[in-house]
């Protein structure tokens, strides 16, 4: 980077200032979410490296990726505003509205599609939506963060094709859905129940599971696991390797004398 950039990086920043004490960011960040923060830094030899936790760690306590929260990774990082907006508006786990208790997310890519997940998808919009309006794409049935709400989104694959179609509660799978399951499990979610996901951790709320991606557990090393530990790998997913390993398959080996091509050296 020559000077001349690094300067007009230096100059988009705002002022530098305490973060614990930064009026911006109003009350919404007690002195716990701060000291997480620096928490959160010390891990990273680079402290803009810390910007993805960070953020879960804003949404575990809003729900959503604020104005106030870009605020509180800037001067914790101390990167510009638009540095952290950029990265907030790349990926879609960074909310922008205000979510439920609970993220469904419904699988809408191409075998999930093809096997139900557009009718699962638009049964659940149907089904949370008022008569005549539907919900739309990260619309929320309920008022956000309160018991019960829900919020909705069309998610692009979700890494289960095998199991398709699949929607996801807070990023816990739910796998081989159908729109009467579907509906199913949201009643059952806006009931307060939490059914077990079909594989993966037992099921949280969305700011409980935002605070684990910002790598917070319990102190209590049983309690840290059970919140975590669950099988992962379904049935259909390893029947393969199983087969193999059964009838003796295997790959063959690459022969010793074969010579590997050249990389051009960059």
């Amino acid at each position: 980077m020559t000077e001349a950039h690094e300067q007009a990086r230096s100059a988009a920043r705002e002022p530098s200032v305490d973060p614990a004490t930064d009026p911006s960011a109003g009350e919404v960040f007690d002195a716990d979410i701060h000291a997480k923060a620096r928490e959160v830094i010390a891990r990273y030899p680079q402290s803009r490296s810390a910007l993805l936790p960070l953020l879960h760690l804003v949404q575990s306590v809003q729900g959503y990726v604020s104005r106030e929260g870009i605020t509180f990774c800037a001067r914790h990082l101390d990167l510009s505003e638009a540095e952290v907006s950029g990265v907030v508006t790349f990926y879609t786990m960074y909310k922008r509205r205000p979510c439920g208790q609970h993220l469904v997310s419904v699988c809408t890519n191409t075998l999930c599609a093809a096997l139900g997940g557009d009718a699962v998808y638009r049964r659940l919009c149907e089904h949370l939506g008022e008569e005549g309006r539907p919900l739309g794409h990260e619309e929320t049935a309920g008022t956000p963060g309160e018991q019960g709400s829900i919020t909705i989104e069309h998610a692009e694959c979700l890494a289960a094709c095998d199991l398709a179609p699949v929607l996801q509660v807070n990023y816990e799978y739910f796998d081989n859905q159908s729109p009467d399951s579907a509906v199913e499990l949201v009643d059952a979610l806006r009931n307060g129940d939490k059914p077990a996901p079909t594989r993966g951790a037992p099921l949280t709320d969305f700011r409980s599971a935002e605070l684990q991606l910002a790598g917070f557990f319990p102190d209590d090393s049983e309690q840290s696991r059970s919140d975590v530990d669950a099988p992962t790998a379904a049935e259909e997913t390893v029947r393969g390797a199983r087969l193999a390993q059964d009838r003796g398959w295997t790959a063959p080996a690459m022969p010793d004398d074969v010579a590997l091509p050249e990389v051009e050296q960059k």
